[in-house]
């Protein structure tokens, strides 16, 4: 059984309630949830929240429209992934965040598909990033997650789930899914308010017509919309993660050798 993860919350640093903003009239959350019940190779999803009063929304949103909904720690990520898997029993899970409207449900099975084929302990497509940022997308054995939460201590490793066995390429087998052209220059999540002002105008520009559109006809819609493709691209790719990172670092000595 392969059950998909989809983690939100409301209490976003740089754009707060981003996952319940409006794209074309319905939260942004729900527009992404819409696109991922297309996925064909995943059997279960469920939104995983926070157990904090300001993610109430979430989960009535998610009730209102028949979505399972987990909710659990706000800043141990990782526990609360972990928790709202368990109770599935699932044999791999799917990692996906509610920042990423503009999902490929068609890239997230290819994905899947190679990491079957692949037997790997851990699949990803955004370690070597090659995809725009925003088609992340994160696959592992139950097992692995589970080795993660139960050994993982550094603070990067509980917020952001997966840090813990990607980092140990030694111990877990990991696959890197790759495009066959370099987009990582491309920047579809939504962190800031120009990512929303930018997935806004590829729903109003292409939903209408298709709500199923896919990675190609957004890049379509660039090549006709120049402007648009360094709409927001002043932003610095998983500042979040970096940031976990630069905190755990230890101080560089400015003592003369």
């Amino acid at each position: 059984m392969i059950l998909a993860i989809l983690q939100a919350r409301v209490s976003s640093s740089r754009l707060p309630g981003k996952v319940l903003m409006p794209l074309l009239g319905e939260p942004m959350l729900l527009r992404q949830i819409e696109r991922l019940q297309k996925v064909s190779h995943i059997d279960q999803l469920v939104v995983a929240t926070s157990s904090e009063t300001a993610d109430d929304a979430i989960a009535s949103l998610c009730e209102q429209h028949a979505v399972d909904c987990f909710r659990g720690n706000l800043h141990d990520v990782l526990d609360r992934f972990y928790q709202a898997a368990e109770s599935y029993h699932p044999d791999h899970v799917v990692r996906l965040t509610a920042d990423c409207p503009l999902a490929d449900p068609g890239l997230i099975d290819q994905v899947i598909e190679f990491y079957l084929a692949g037997a790997y302990d851990y699949a990803s497509n955004a370690i070597q990033p090659t995809f725009p940022d925003g088609l992340d997308v994160e696959i592992c054995r139950f097992a692995c997650l589970e080795q993660a939460w139960r050994e993982a201590e550094l603070p990067s490793q509980r917020e952001h789930v997966m840090p813990f066995i990607h980092q140990q390429p030694e111990r877990f087998n990991i696959g890197h899914f790759l495009n066959r052209e370099d987009l990582s220059h491309l920047r579809w999540t939504v962190d800031e308010p120009r990512d929303f002002e930018l997935v806004s105008q590829i729903y109003a520009a292409l939903y209408p017509a298709n709500p199923d559109f896919s990675t190609p006809d957004i890049l379509r819609l660039l090549a006709e919309r120049p402007e648009l493709v360094n709409w927001n691209t002043q932003h610095q790719r998983n500042e979040g993660y970096l940031k976990s990172l630069a905190a755990e670092a230890p101080p560089s000595s400015n003592l003369a050798s």
